[in-house]
């Protein structure tokens, strides 16, 4: 397997598991109960794509870098990744997501737009934008990286638009989102290890 499709399923995976109980799922759904799922999947989608290419850039710019520092950076990151999702996973805040009521009934450029800047405001040093960069460093594929991670974020706004509310009864968002924060310290570990070593 060729390290473009091994960083490919590696953004996606990890994104896709970090991004599940976090609030781009909350805020894809909020936003679906006030406008039709259409432009609002269209708008999520171009605002995942701003983020993915901006996170892998700056990854990709890493790998300019010498490699210990390369991997400095990378656990930092990572790191970084680690305190906020297990900091969220452990709060005892519940997600809420409140009745919006019905639909409202406004042209498709205006949702779109409004899903945009909702969720490109979201999603800025987010756990997700940072593992893009994280990756996009460690295999030297940002193109692949970034395209595995709006692949995942694409991913779970579709179900939050196709599932809406349902999803949420379901989900236990704390467990993942501590699964995904051990998996990020994990990834930091083995990069400082890289770092010192």
């Amino acid at each position: 397997m060729g390290t473009a499709l091994i960083a490919f399923l590696s953004a996606y995976a990890l994104v896709f598991v970090v991004e599940l109980p976090d609030k781009t799922l909350v805020a894809t759904l909020i936003l679906t109960t006030r406008y039709r799922a259409l432009p609002v999947f269209a708008g999520v989608s171009a605002a995942f794509a701003v983020q993915c290419v901006i996170a892998a850039a700056f990854g990709g710019v890493l790998t300019l870098l010498p490699e210990r520092v390369v991997a400095a950076v990378v656990a930092v990151l990572f790191a970084i990744g680690a305190v906020l999702l297990l900091r969220e996973g452990f709060s005892n805040r519940e997600d809420e997501i409140d009745e919006a009521g019905p639909t409202v009934a406004v042209s498709f450029w205006r949702a779109a737009l409004t899903s945009f800047g909702v969720l490109f405001a979201a999603e800025w040093g987010d756990a997700s934008q940072i593992a893009t960069a994280g990756l996009s460093a460690r295999y030297a594929e940002p193109v692949w990286v970034g395209l595995g991670a709006w692949a995942a974020l694409v991913s779970v706004a579709a179900i939050a638009v196709l599932l809406g509310k349902k999803i949420a009864e379901r989900i236990k968002p704390h467990l993942i989102q501590r699964v995904a924060g051990v998996v990020f310290a994990g990834f930091a570990l083995v990069a400082a290890y890289q770092a010192i070593f």
